[in-house]
């Protein structure tokens, strides 16, 4: 979207500096501002880019603090459960057995999304073949149906001639 942006912008000078051209400026007052809008639009994009990558920053330092506070959490959890439960050990047990499914299932439906999106790709080209061949097959029979009267119709006048003939 913001390219789209940056884009129509270089066209609008481009388009300025093209008229101001035709109105008599010279083409190194052209160029000049043609440079002068791609160096901002560069610096823009550095600046943009930059920006974009202190927030990526922010952002894995935040999840890093945020996934050693969920450890942390954890193990306080355990040790309360500890406290409480008389069948900690089969409880702490099952529970890390399904976080263990949990991080088998995640890749698992990634892949299923994957090969969903696969399918019906491949469903709707298939489709589209099909349509096409369809298509085609219905041109030919026109075309054959064309031709079969082309053809009678010829033998219908050769039929004449040679009765006009005798």
């Amino acid at each position: 979207m913001q390219n789209q942006q940056q884009l129509q912008t270089l066209m609008q000078v481009g388009q300025i500096s093209g008229s101001l051209s035709f109105n008599g400026n010279t083409s190194k007052e052209d160029e000049e501002m043609s440079k002068s809008a791609l160096s901002s639009f560069k610096a823009k994009e550095e600046e943009i880019e930059k920006k974009k990558l202190e927030v990526k920053e922010k952002v894995q330092a935040q999840l890093g603090r945020i996934e050693e506070e969920t450890r942390r959490l954890a193990i306080i959890r355990e040790e309360l459960e500890a406290l409480s439960d008389p069948m900690k050990k089969e409880v702490s047990t099952v529970r890390k057995r399904i976080d263990i499914v949990n991080k088998e299932l995640k890749p698992l439906g990634q892949t299923c999304q994957k090969k969903e999106r696969e399918y019906k790709e491949a469903l709707e080209l298939f489709n589209e073949k099909h349509e096409e061949k369809v298509n085609l097959i219905s041109r030919l029979m026109e075309l054959v149906g064309e031709s079969e009267k082309m053809r009678m119709k010829k033998l219908e006048e050769l039929s004449k001639s040679i009765e006009t003939i005798q």
